[in-house]
């Protein structure tokens, strides 16, 4: 973690977009860090949720080589 790093870029960078998903979850595994401020502050331990499992059923987009 890095100075200025917020909950939300976090998540992001460990699980890329759908980390943003995460940050109710996030919160809730560590209790106090929002009382801390946006940015979390350097040495603070955080807790973060298991990666989601892929969905699927999620769509994806299709490539055509042919036409």
């Amino acid at each position: 973690m890095r100075e200025g790093m917020t909950l939300d870029l976090l998540l992001f960078q460990a699980y890329g977009a759908s980390g943003q998903a995460l940050l109710e979850q996030a919160l809730t595994l560590n209790p106090g860090l929002a009382d801390l401020g946006p940015m979390i502050p350097l040495g603070a331990t955080v807790t973060i949720p298991d990666k989601p499992a892929a969905d699927p059923f999620r769509a994806r987009r299709v490539v055509s080589l042919f036409g």
